[in-house]
């Protein structure tokens, strides 16, 4: 059966379907000989020799894992400058997988790695409004007031935010600072920065803390397993797969 060609590259856990998009556009990938750059095209995997970068794709069976990002990781699979990337902590896997969205160098937190591109797709696209939850630390004592913004959602320069679900969990006033946790479901760079910028109160710590129904639990930063059968098939219902 024939199918678009970044389904094909997500489906052998290449990378991401978007991310196969760029691969592709790239002209990293070659189908029977020829050099394919066109993301509508469609074949039929069964029938053609697909390679990227000069290495036949083959089927891979799904993994799906847990990471725990320290901060100073970048969410990659590997960097130009040289820094720590995924790739440092899962280059003994037996499967090739690759994360899930991203969390910025600073951000450390839950990641989830697979070589399911549906799943990934799923995911990472708004609509599906998958819930991401971050524990935030920013200094200063920040007034109910201002945190109550972040529930009815902040005026980006890329747009009006979804309102936010917002849960005060500390004031530290001998240290002088604030630690609430908040829960999105865009996708937006360095979204829960921004918004805290917004308001007038840096992040100075951000984790995130869930992702739908994954949880870190007790999973140490660098740290990696594969999830249960119960919280793969929780999370393919959040995705609404």
């Amino acid at each position: 059966m024939e199918e678009r060609l970044q389904k094909i590259l997500a489906a052998a856990g290449i990378a991401s379907r978007r991310e196969a998009e760029k691969i592709i556009t790239a002209g990293r990938v070659r189908v029977d000989g020829k050099v394919v750059t066109e993301l509508g095209s469609k074949f039929d995997p069964a029938r053609t020799r697909i390679m990227v970068d000069g290495k036949p794709i083959k089927a891979e069976s799904k993994a799906y894992y847990m990471f725990y990002k320290p901060r100073g990781v970048v969410t990659t699979m590997s960097d130009p400058e040289n820094r720590r990337s995924i790739a440092d902590f899962v280059k003994d896997l037996p499967e090739r997988v690759f994360p899930v969205g991203r969390l910025d160098y600073n951000t450390e937190g839950l990641l989830l790695l697979t070589n399911d591109g549906a799943l990934a797709q799923a995911l990472m696209h708004p609509s599906h409004e998958v819930n991401k939850t971050y524990l935030v630390k920013v200094p200063g004592i920040v007034p109910d007031e201002k945190l109550d913004l972040l529930r009815m959602g902040i005026k980006l320069e890329d747009g009006m935010t979804a309102p936010a679900v917002v849960n005060l969990r500390s004031y530290e006033h001998e240290h002088n600072f604030t630690l609430f946790d908040i829960t999105i479901h865009e996708g937006r760079n360095r979204q829960v920065r921004r918004m805290c910028d917004a308001i007038g109160f840096p992040v100075r710590d951000l984790k995130r803390i869930k992702m739908g129904p994954l949880t870190l639990s007790n999973l140490g930063r660098g740290k990696f397993r594969e999830l249960t059968d119960g919280e793969l098939a929780a999370l393919k219902k959040a995705a609404k797969l």
